[in-house]
């Protein structure tokens, strides 16, 4: 049986794009779904050119409506993905999704973790702390920003030339290498018959 997965995007959507090829012949899992709440995010034109379904909503029906969960039931979704999505999750999605709903940060939390801490912003606060690291982690997503437990973290060595650009482009080889493939190994343990 497939496991149906929804990506949760805000921006251009590489993360989403680089996880639905990793999976286009996959018999294990298929990409139902990718959701935005930003009617202008690079992801949409991604989606449409994947032929992936796509949904934008406002923050509005995210909070006070059940549109949200009641798509992603009704497309059989079982597994979701936050790939720099920005909104903190409601509580009735991470309890309908416990332990199936993961994240990706651009820094090695719980380092450069919490609200306002995206993108180029993680980066220019790790080069201004002097940091000799950076990296990535994989975590679980739950109520806080950031502070679900981490499945997995990739580091690389910040260089004292690095800019947020030379940076951030480290971090998302990171981010293309690992996100696939610890996603594909999480759904195949939660697949696997239990004795």
């Amino acid at each position: 049986m497939r496991t149906r997965l929804a990506i949760f995007a805000s921006g251009s959507g590489s993360n989403a794009e680089n996880i639905i090829s990793y999976f286009r012949d996959s018999q294990e899992v298929s990409i139902s779904l990718i959701l935005t709440n930003n009617p202008s995010a690079g992801v949409i034109e991604r989606a449409d050119r994947l032929g992936i379904e796509c949904c934008v909503f406002s923050k509005e029906e995210f909070y006070s409506s059940k549109r949200i969960q009641n798509l992603l039931k009704e497309r059989e979704v079982d597994f979701v993905v936050l790939a720099g999505f920005l909104l903190l999750v409601p509580p009735s999605l991470i309890q309908t999704y416990k332990g199936k709903i993961i994240n990706i940060h651009p820094a090695l939390l719980p380092a450069f973790g919490g609200k306002g801490f995206y993108g180029d912003r993680v980066h220019a606060a790790v080069l201004e702390s002097g940091q000799s690291m950076s990296g990535i982690s994989i975590h679980h997503v739950t109520e806080k920003f950031d502070e679900g437990g981490i499945i997995f973290q990739a580091a690389c060595h910040v260089d004292r030339k690095d800019s947020i650009k030379s940076l951030a482009l480290k971090i998302h080889a990171l981010e293309y290498k690992f996100f696939p493939v610890v996603l594909e190994k999480m759904i195949s343990v939660q697949n696997a018959p239990h004795e």
